[in-house]
Parts: structure tokens; C-alpha cells; sequence
């Protein structure tokens, strides 16, 4: 059986995240796209548009972390209604700090783009404590 399209279209931008392809992951996205980061930490907060979830989220993530920021797609599940969820493993390193931890994404889609990202983590403190 063949894979949904919005199961394919998450796999698709987990795939083009780890190229380090932003110009693949805008034309996954509207315009106006939102991603909600959870957390009480310097990169927490909504990331309103496409430039600033690319450039000032996806940017700063690799950034702050000299570039060891690596995200590990687990699975996607899709409703066939606009909606799929991923869970992925995410590995970093910053400040002498590292991280190993499970988390994952509500995703919005209408058509055959993203419009909305909720991420959810599996231990906030954990995460606001790496990002601190």
C-alpha cells in the first residue's frame, strides 16, 4: 500500500532538515506558516512565516549548536483529515551541555503544504534546561 501524501510530505521535510535544504522546506510551507516551540528557553515562543521558522528558528538551531544539531524522523501517523504527527529523536551538543531526547510534531497541512507545526516533547525540563 502506498504512503499517504501528508506522511510522504513529513518525511520529505524531515529529510531536507538534515540536508541542511531550506530551499527545499520553504516549498513544503505557506507563506504564513506558524511553528509553536514550547519551553521557557531562548528559542522557545511562535515562529510567525516562513523566514522566521527557516532563518530565525531552523537557523538558530544549528547555530547554537555549531552545527551537531541532528533530528531522527521515528515514524509519522496521519488522520487523512489535514493532519499527521511525527515522533523523532533529537541529538545535540552546546556549551558543554548534550542532549538525546524524544519529542515530536503536530503538523496542519492544507492541499499539499504545511501550515501549522506544534512541536511536543517528551521532558520539558530537560529541553529548557539545554537551551538555557
Amino acid at each position: 500500500m502506498a504512503e499517504h501524501p501528508h506522511a510522504t510530505l513529513v518525511r520529505k521535510g524531515y529529510e531536507a532538515f538534515q540536508r541542511g535544504d531550506m530551499d527545499t522546506l520553504r516549498g513544503l510551507m505557506t507563506g504564513d506558516c506558524t511553528q509553536h516551540v514550547p519551553g521557557s528557553h531562548q528559542l522557545s515562543g511562535d515562529f510567525k512565516g516562513i523566514d522566521s521558522i527557516i532563518e530565525g528558528y531552523y537557523g538558530r538551531l544549528y547555530s547554537e549548536t555549531n552545527g551537531a544539531f541532528q533530528v531522527e524522523l521515528r515514524n509519522v501517523f496521519v488522520d487523512g483529515r489535514g493532519h499527521a504527527v511525527s515522533v523523532h529523536r533529537v541529538t545535540a551538543d552546546r556549551g558543554g551541555k548534550h542532549i538525546d531526547a524524544m519529542g515530536g510534531i503536530v503538523f496542519r497541512i492544507v492541499g499539499d503544504k504545511m501550515t501549522d507545526l506544534d512541536e511536543c516533547l517528551e521532558d520539558i525540563d530537560e529541553v529548557n534546561d539545554f537551551w538555557s
